[in-house]
């Protein structure tokens, strides 16, 4: 059976704020449920249930929560739609919902689905507390001790070194390294200087405020669902000399890293379609699409080469793959975890000695085009929460296709802790 065609299709998202701001009072499940309920209404004909037409839903998030296990599920049912469609949570760190989507476009291929719903979310202002393992085991122990007695006892126990607290971090568990640490790493084995990451955020500003952020407010929410109508983290006042004026954040003597260069903390939900030519018709007719050709994704090792650095891998394979170079592609989209990052992939990628050491590309990929770059903004202007950025990415990408002649082609390139990277080729009808 041949495999069948998979199009993406934008989805909502919530407006995107920094951590302990406007969306501080909202949980990843209060954040999910409107944008999901959004999504699935669109502009239905009268008396249509599109929820009943969904045949899975795929949603993640990064950070973990006491109350919550399948994210997917319990979005889902939050939202209050079709308790019978089944749901299921996914998780690739940044690459959460890029993954969700190439989950779901293999389900279309083999023809295992027509509709899914994809998509993630982070509520950063909620990052739950952990207790240590003896302390956890002893109020476990002592919540079911059965008699104030036994209580007593269990509590007894804990010892000075139970007292201690787990604050979760984006430090890498392997390496114990912050991810801003790693990139610190990056930049200087591959030479990029303060001021070009200075230079690319305020191009990630100019392009997220343009006219007002006018190219986003399709994607968004109805206003008034959220205490933010719109992103707040797009600065259209900021200058090569206010961001020149920060300090480094993650090397406080010789970094390059600062506050304005790398994507912040960011609360936020984004969904996104992916569905086959006959789930088309559940959706509206003047919705952009974009076929989704082709995706990869790769894996490096942190004690040889930059964390973040994967993504120039994957594409590389991508394009090799579909007999492409870095010329032929019309659009490109990069998360910005940090703009040092997404400059040495780009330096990597037009790199032939770099791919010949690590793939069997010879003689190189070409000439990387820069003015195809993140034309709208990305992650450091318009913020990252992990689980959702993938779906905000996607979403952007096709909206912006859409403009495009037939057979443009994007693609979506989204790194991800642990030195993964997953990318997608995207192309207009």
């Amino acid at each position: 059976m041949s495999p069948r065609p998979a199009f993406v299709l934008p989805g909502l998202r919530s407006p995107f704020t920094k951590i302990d701001r406007e969306l501080e009072a909202l949980d990843a499940l209060a954040l999910s449920a409107p944008v999901i309920q959004q999504t699935v209404a669109g502009e239905r004909g009268p008396g249509r249930d599109r929820a009943r037409e969904v045949d899975l839903v795929l949603w993640g998030a990064v950070i973990p929560a006491l109350s919550v296990s399948n994210w997917g599920r319990e979005v889902w049912l939050d939202s209050g739609l079709d308790p019978e469609v089944p749901a299921q949570g996914i998780v690739q760190a940044c690459a959460t919902s890029i993954a969700a989507a190439t989950h779901a476009a293999g389900q279309v291929a083999a023809g295992r689905s027509d509709l899914a719903l994809c998509g993630g979310v982070e509520s950063m202002s909620h990052t739950q507390i952990g207790l240590s393992r003896g302390l956890s085991k002893t109020i476990r122990r002592t919540g079911t001790a059965g008699s104030v007695g036994r209580m007593v006892k269990h509590l007894g126990q804990i010892r000075p070194s139970d007292l201690r607290i787990s604050i979760p971090g984006v430090e890498e568990r392997t390496t114990g390294k912050t991810m801003g640490r790693h990139t610190e790493e990056m930049a200087e084995e591959w030479g990029i200087s303060r001021e070009a990451q200075d230079a690319f955020a305020l191009a990630s500003h100019r392009a997220a405020t343009r006219d007002g952020g006018a190219f986003f407010r399709s994607l968004l929410v109805t206003p008034g669902t959220f205490p933010a109508d719109r992103d707040t983290i797009p600065r259209a006042d900021t200058s090569l000399e206010k961001l020149g004026s920060l300090r480094p954040a993650f090397d406080k003597d010789t970094g390059t890293l600062t506050a304005g260069n790398s994507s912040p903390l960011t609360d936020g939900a984004a969904a996104c379609w992916v569905t086959s030519e006959r789930g088309l018709a559940a959706l509206p007719d003047d919705l952009p699409r974009a076929r989704l050709v082709d995706w990869q994704q790769a894996a490096i090792d942190p004690d040889r080469d930059g964390l973040l650095i994967a993504p120039a891998l994957a594409i590389a394979r991508l394009l090799t793959r579909q007999g492409l170079t870095l010329e032929d592609v019309d659009l490109w989209e990069f998360h910005e975890a940090f703009a040092a990052q997404v400059l040495c992939t780009i330096a990597a990628l037009e790199d032939p000695s770099w791919l010949a050491a690590r793939t069997s590309i010879e003689p190189g990929l070409g000439p990387f085009p820069r003015d195809r770059m993140n034309p709208n903004g990305g992650s450091v202007s318009i913020g990252h929460p992990f689980g959702a950025t993938g779906a905000r990415i996607l979403s952007q990408t096709v909206v912006e296709l859409a403009d495009r002649p037939a057979g443009a082609r994007a693609i979506v390139s989204v790194c991800a802790a642990g030195g993964l990277g997953h990318v997608a080729l995207l192309q207009t009808a």
